[in-house]
């Protein structure tokens, strides 16, 4: 099977570009979050390429007036991997690792724009991520993230509003494997996965970005970590030995306030400066709109919303959120304060942070 992305200087394996692999679960996706200098505007996007699955969706979501709004888009892929368009959700890469526009044509919903992402640093490659669930292989990929700055306009409802000066974000690049499409028919003898522990930081300031994630085990020992500041076009600095400790709010798995040490004097302080934005809206967990399912022949474009209460803790499809967060960087005899987002996802116990049970809130 020939496609497009068989004239390019690509290809891994002697098979054409078409056929990533044998891993069912193989993806190749795109992410996108911004938000505006006062916090009052927040977007996300997301496009997944599925090639074992023949399967591409998207989503484009906006966060304003404490509502969130839904476009979520999915079809057949044909095994062309280099159409990075669903519907009204298009990608284009203007200079690759530097300029990207994000397209949302009009629609039968309320969400449209144009959004031109310009980066501010080279990508920093986060560690590769492979954790195996007894003899299953649960995850083994590579992300790389980017922040940079946003420019252009969205439209709510018919109400435009423009991206310029200030307005900031970050952009990711994953491939590989982790579960995606339908749930496997048979599961691993020990039973899927009880225990996920993630943070996720990326955070602008005006002259630098920062990076701080954690996957921890239920001990709470890092099986994937690391501590990035990357300067404006220029060199990286990397901390092997961050640590960290939260707050929780009450009676929730949502946090408060996350303290980061990352090497002596220097530190991170994140405090929520928002509502949250809900990532079942880009699909991750939710049950009809989940990464990798087939929607049938014809392209299927559907909208919805979530209020406030709706994101509430207590709701399932609220559980992994971003919260738009304040960040404070101390170190080097300065103090430099910004925003950043903080991603949060928790299913089982983290000794360190008090967690217990499955899904059990915080005293």
């Amino acid at each position: 099977m020939l496609t497009r992305g068989d004239d390019f200087p690509l290809h891994q394996t002697s098979e054409p570009i078409a056929f990533a692999g044998t891993d069912r679960n193989f993806y190749d996706r795109y992410f996108f979050n911004g938000y505006s200098p006062d916090g009052s505007v927040f977007f996300a996007a997301a496009m997944g390429f599925y090639p074992q699955l023949g399967i591409v969706d998207a989503a484009f979501c906006v966060l304003a007036g404490g509502v969130q709004y839904n476009l979520r888009a999915s079809r057949r892929s044909a095994g062309e991997r280099l159409d990075l368009t669903v519907g009204p959700i298009a990608i284009s890469i203007d200079a690759p690792l530097e300029v990207i526009t994000l397209r949302i044509a009009p629609n039968d919903g309320p969400l449209a724009g144009e959004l031109t992402f310009t980066s501010r640093h080279f990508p920093i490659e986060e560690p590769r991520f492979i954790r195996r669930n007894g003899t299953r292989l649960f995850m083994d990929y590579t992300r790389m993230t980017q922040n940079g700055h946003w420019q252009g306009w969205l439209s709510i409802d018919g109400a435009r509003v423009t991206a310029g000066p200030g307005w900031s974000g970050t952009r990711d690049r994953s491939w590989g494997i982790r579960p995606v499409g339908a749930r496997e028919p048979q599961p691993p003898p020990t039973g899927s996965f009880s225990q996920f522990f993630w943070l996720w930081t990326p955070c602008n300031f005006d002259d630098r970005s920062l990076f701080f994630h954690t996957n921890d085990d239920a001990a709470g020992q890092a099986w994937n970590r690391r501590a990035v500041i990357a300067a404006d076009g220029g060199a990286e600095r990397h901390f092997d030995g961050a640590t960290f400790s939260v707050d929780w709010k009450p009676a929730t798995r949502r946090i408060a306030r996350l303290h980061a040490e990352l090497a002596p004097g220097r530190a991170l302080t994140l405090a929520p400066a928002g509502p949250v934005f809900a990532m079942s809206g880009l699909g991750y967990g939710h049950p009809e709109w989940g990464h990798g399912l087939d929607h049938g022949a014809n392209l299927a474009v559907a909208h919805d919303s979530l209020d406030e209460a709706s994101r509430n803790w207590s709701n399932p499809l609220a559980m992994h959120i971003q919260a738009l967060v304040t960040a404070e960087l101390t170190g080097d005899g300065a103090q430099r304060r910004g925003l950043g987002v903080l991603e949060q996802m928790f299913v089982g116990p983290h000794a360190p942070t008090g967690l217990s049970g499955l899904m059990e809130p915080t005293p």
